[in-house]
């Protein structure tokens, strides 16, 4: 049954088309599997997926000293790159928690353009809006742009036989076209893979789709749905808003302060991450591996020697290591370290496992 208040991407008839079950994400209708979450998972580590990820925000900071205050507003230090690079950084609450976690593409000086998480983009660009100085505008641009990621091994091979640039550092970007229509191609991605980001128009979308998932398909791949973007970024450890991130979950708590800039003068939360960093958080994210069989799941209780010392934040079946695997919060107190074994509740049955220090799997991104 199809929700009519979830809104839909630019390309919503093509996946119907392909047969895709659908699911809500961040307020958005979109394709969560077509052939199986498994066999999705896999052709991304080893030939090539691809995914509409067109439901992720979309905004863009202009005028002139753009790049100077969103450096005032966000944690990372846009001052690290340059023109034509993007940064994984943190929109922060004074508290040091976390309205969203996004990538800043720095167009120049004077344009930065952000690809916030879809929930929370309007909270973004209102917290931007609210303190941007005379002469600079934010821009919320969440349907302007749709935005295909290809991801894997032979992602380049898809990305040649279309024209499209290939050849850029990782986090880069360059602005392209492909059948006379603009696609900005980002070499980033959220899997792990080697792979590319591609952002065209929102009208121009459907032909860019229906040309890639050709090619993907000639290169031994095929389109991915969400469920195996969630098993993918999983395995690397990476985390989602609202689970290892939130206003109440810190990057110093979810082990992302190497994206804080913290010898930058000022960014929002400065000072509560800071006392954090240097008293020491009250609970570290980490992973767990099941040594029982068992389908670890969110907010699953953590327990050692039959005491409560943390929460699972996300839980799947990895399908890279066929067991079931974890991130979870863990108390500082006992200091529990990688080896170490703990036990989980699932449904009242306690089952084994180990902590471990994420990536669950090797990383290729580079």
């Amino acid at each position: 049954m199809t929700d009519t208040n979830l809104l839909r991407g630019p390309i919503h008839a093509v996946h119907v088309e392909l047969g895709a079950s659908f699911a809500p994400f961040g307020g958005w209708e979109m394709p969560v599997s077509y052939a199986g979450t498994v066999s999705e998972h896999q052709v991304v580590r080893t030939t090539v997926g691809l995914f509409d990820v067109s439901h992720l925000g979309k905004a863009t900071v202009r005028g002139s000293g753009a790049a100077e205050f969103v450096n005032s507003a966000l944690t990372n230090d846009l001052g690290r790159i340059r023109p034509g690079k993007a940064q994984y950084t943190l929109c922060c609450a004074p508290d040091g928690g976390v309205i969203d976690d996004l990538i800043a593409y720095y167009v120049s000086d004077d344009e930065i353009f952000l690809v916030p998480n879809a929930a929370n983009t309007a909270s973004v660009v209102a917290e931007l809006r609210k303190v941007a100085p005379e002469g600079i505008t934010v821009t919320d641009e969440h349907r302007e742009f749709g935005v295909f990621a290809v991801q894997g091994p032979r992602s380049t091979e898809v990305l040649a036989a279309l024209g499209l640039p290939t050849e850029m550092e990782y986090m880069a970007f360059a602005d392209a076209e492909w059948g006379g229509r603009p696609v900005r191609v980002c070499r980033t991605g959220y899997t792990g893979e080697h792979g590319f980001e591609l952002l065209p128009r929102w009208a121009d979308a459907e032909p860019l789709f229906r040309a890639l998932v050709e090619q993907v398909r000639a290169t031994e791949g095929q389109p991915a749905g969400l469920g195996a973007r969630d098993t993918l970024r999983t395995e690397m450890g990476y985390p989602l808003h609202g689970h290892e991130l939130s206003l109440e979950i810190s990057p110093v708590q979810a082990r992302t302060g190497w994206a804080v800039g913290w010898k930058k003068p000022e960014f929002w939360g400065k000072a509560a991450l800071t006392q954090e960093k240097s008293a020491g958080p009250r609970r570290i994210l980490l992973g767990l591996r099941a040594l029982d069989r068992g389908v670890l799941r969110q907010g699953q209780a953590v327990l050692r020697n039959g005491e409560p010392v943390g929460e699972t934040t996300s839980g799947t079946f990895s399908p890279s290591l066929k067991v079931g695997i974890a991130l979870a919060l863990l108390d500082a107190e006992p200091d529990l370290q990688p080896g170490d074994d703990v036990e989980v509740d699932v449904r009242g049955r306690r089952l084994r496992c180990q902590v471990v220090r994420p990536p669950f799997v090797e990383t290729n991104t580079k």
